[in-house]
This record gives C-alpha cells, structure tokens and sequence, in this order.
C-alpha cells in the first residue's frame, strides 16, 4: 500500500501523541478512525462534519476517536471549509489530493495516516447514518472480525428513496459478486464498513477507484479473513436538495461502474467468464451436432445403391449438409469456440492459484518490513 500520494497534503488540528493513546488504550476504549472522503462537497461538508462530531462526542464512553477528511481534489471550497472546521475541532484532520484521484486513492491514502485500532469509513451525505457507526465497532469488537460491512441487502437491511436504476443495477452488481466469491456476504460493494487497523495497513491496495470495496474483500478472502455483516439503511433522500446535482452525475458514470463489477467478479472467480460460457458453447454445439448424425445417418440408410461404405458415408453426409448447411457451421463454430473457452479457463484457474500464492508470500513480507520499520520508528 503507498504510503502518501505525492500530490497530497494534510492539515488539521488532531494531533494525538503517544501518551495520549496509551492512555486511551489503559482504560479499556479503542481508538476508532473515522475515514470521510468527499469531492466538490461545499454544500454539504461544514453541516455534516458538524453532525459526524456530535455524534461521535456521544460514543465517548465507547472509545476515543479521530475524523479523517479526505479532500480529493475537489474544485469548489470543499478543502477550504474542512480547514476551517477542523481549527475548531481537535478531532479533526483534513488530507488534501491537489487534483482528483478517485475513492479508491484517497481511502488508500487516508488509510495509512489513520492511528486507530479499527478504521471506520463512511461517505459524508451520511445516506448511511451516523449510527451505523456504532453498530459497526460493537459487531467488530464482539466477533474479532477483520472486516465488517454495513449490508442494505441482508435481512433487516433497507433502501430509501434509491432511484430504480440505481437500485435495480446495485442488487444485481451485489447479487452477481456474492455467487462469484462463493461467500455469505450480500454486499460487497458498500463503502461503509469497518476494519481491523493492522489487517487493513497490511494489504497491498491497487485500486484507485470504487473498486477498491470488492478488492478489499477479495484480498481479506484469500487470506482467510473473518468478514461480518450489519444490517443497515440506505436513504438517499437525506441530501436529496444538495445532492441532486451529483446523483446525476453519478448517473452518468454508471457505464463505467458496471465495467468495475464484472472485472471485480473476474478476480473472484473467472471460471465463470470462461468455463461457464464454454459449457454453454459446448451443449449447443451437442445438439447440432447430434442433429448432423442422426440426419446423416438416415440419408446413409437410404443410400443402398452405394456399394461402397466410404462413398456412402460421403455421400449421406452430403445430403444432410445440402439440407441444412447452417446446422453443420453452427456446430462446428461452438465446439472450436467451447474448447477455446473451457481452455482458457483452466489457464485463468491455474494464474488465479498462483496469484493467491504470491499474494500471501508478497503480504507476509510487507507485514513483516512494516512491523520492522514500526520498530526502527519507536527506538
């Protein structure tokens, strides 16, 4: 995982030292870090940091706390209304992207400046609402889990006022992903979740966009992770007035977000991109040409005047070609296409074993110069 994107910087007025933490940790209370990031968000940023930070000030018996605002890059005065917030509120740090990267960098960014036991992240038209955060750190802390996702999806999840486009195409991205990881996970494409701090800074992240979700649950999978689900509410009708203007936007990009899904599902499990489609390929390619015998096979029963059976074949399947050509193109175009399919599928099995292989010997070793440049820090 990169440690700074070199077109960022940060500002704020948390600064928490060593003894701080301790002492947070001596009584019991998690340190949490609380991960926002928002681009052209002017409207929006001052009323809900504002709101995050009451609410967090009522969890202070639960745990310590830090905001992590990440400004990607916005052009309006987002970056300058969360600087002036955060002089007033020592919880507060504000990261800065001089240029727009995506979610997925400024998560990666945000990640490796976080100091909690558990990093949580949440999208500021708090659609989710602040008390997901909550329900969140009680099923990390009671299950020891490494991740733990907030699920509109499961049972006693919900959706508010979610466009149908937008709703139709989220529960079949989310339906399509969960059969290819093979897994109990109804949504893996919500970014509001929480995370084990340590588990999390020990993953090596690529991703500079939303597809950052799936690739994260992906990794956590292939490492055997614990991951968990919350029941929760998405309502997108809570900034329906200031967000208009973007949730068209997004709108706009959902071509794009489609793309993002299936690659993600790729990575699951290509058998399904290749195995699946050649099966299909495979069993057309049957009936054809099953057809093509059993018709050849008729015109050579009535071919008696043939001495030859070489010439009778020949000519019986001459017969069956002249009576219907496209059925002997049809099947011979599957079968040449199943096999390619069905090959490159068990290539795509055999690269995904080895990815898995020399992901878990690349995290080993991260985690092992991470700890020790830890280390080297402390002395």
């Amino acid at each position: 995982m990169s440690t700074m994107s070199e077109n960022a910087v940060g500002s704020g007025a948390a600064q928490f030292s060593t003894e701080d933490e301790r002492a947070g940790r001596s009584d019991g209370k998690p340190f949490v870090s609380l991960v926002v990031p928002a681009y052209n968000e002017a409207a929006i940023v001052e009323k809900n940091l504002a709101a995050l930070c009451q609410y967090m000030a009522t969890l202070a018996d639960q745990c310590r706390w830090e905001i992590i605002f990440v400004n990607d890059g916005s052009a309006d005065d987002t970056g300058k209304i969360a600087d002036a917030f955060a002089k007033h509120s020592p919880h507060v740090r504000v990261l800065h992207h001089v240029t727009n990267f995506g979610a997925g960098q400024a998560f990666r960014f945000a990640f490796n400046q976080c100091r909690g036991d558990y990093i949580i992240t949440l999208d500021l038209d708090l659609s989710y609402s602040p008390d997901h955060i909550e329900r969140l750190l009680r099923k990390i802390r009671e299950t020891r889990a490494k991740v733990v996702v907030a699920s509109p999806y499961m049972v006693g999840g919900k959706l508010s006022n979610v466009p149908w486009l937008r709703r139709t195409l989220s529960v079949w991205a989310n339906r399509f992903l969960s059969r290819a990881a093979k897994g109990h996970l109804s949504t893996l494409t919500s970014m509001v979740r929480a995370y084990d701090r340590r588990f999390l800074q020990s993953l090596d992240l690529k991703s500079t966009g939303l597809e950052i979700n799936p690739e994260i649950i992906h990794k956590a999978m292939l490492l055997g992770a614990k991951i968990e689900e919350v029941p929760a509410h998405l309502d997108w009708g809570t900034q329906k007035k200031e967000r208009a203007k973007q949730r068209s936007s997004i709108n706009i990009r959902l071509l794009r977000h489609i793309v993002e899904i299936l690659l993600s599902g790729f990575l699951f499990r290509p058998v399904m991109f290749f195995v699946l489609p050649g099966l299909g390929f495979f069993l057309l390619s049957l009936f054809a040409n099953t057809w093509v015998l059993i018709h050849s096979y008729g015109h050579y029963q009535s071919l008696s005047q043939y001495g030859s059976m070489s010439v009778r074949a020949s000519a019986a399947v001459a017969a069956a070609f002249a009576q219907a050509p496209h059925t002997f193109i049809i099947g011979g175009m599957t079968l040449m296409l199943s096999i390619q399919l069905i090959s490159l599928g068990i290539l795509a099995l055999q690269g995904k074993s080895y990815f898995e292989e020399v992901f878990h010997l690349g995290t080993t070793i991260y985690k092992a110069t991470r700890e020790q440049t830890t280390r080297k820090d402390k002395d």
